[in-house]
């Protein structure tokens, strides 16, 4: 039997509220989210909590998430070849790829890439793979 769960939201930190909020909305697409203390990026039902510049997270983790320590992968809905452009366009430095990955749907092409404080970004395509 499954367990009714799925993912809701993680947490990664920031350093600079402003360049990571211009970085997710634009490079990635998130919709921002003004909370009491800082911000979150939400994509559909998913969300990404952050800590950030004067936010004080509740003492519940062990080791507090740091600036650049995260490593998050999205789908791209499309060709990889369009988050290649997209990246491009955006003035962001492709690390890895496009490149052969296994993701939560089987196998896509994946392209590497860093935000702001040096976090490891993904994008994942599953267009034109074989099932």
């Amino acid at each position: 039997m499954a367990i009714p769960v799925k993912l809701d939201h993680c947490v990664i930190h920031v350093s600079d509220w402003a360049r990571s909020n211009a970085f997710y909305v634009k490079v990635v697409g998130a919709e921002l989210i003004t909370r009491p203390n800082g911000f979150a990026y939400r994509f559909g039902d998913t969300q990404l909590n952050l800590h950030g510049p004067g936010f004080k997270p509740a003492e519940v983790a062990r080791l507090p998430v740091q600036p650049g320590n995260s490593d998050l992968c999205f789908e791209w809905k499309g060709p990889i070849s369009d988050a290649v452009k997209h990246l491009e366009r955006c003035a962001v430095t492709i690390e890895r790829g496009p490149m052969e990955r296994f993701g939560a749907k089987g196998p896509g092409m994946s392209i590497y890439f860093r935000d702001p404080d040096g976090s490891l970004l993904e994008f994942i395509s599953y267009a034109n793979m074989k099932k």
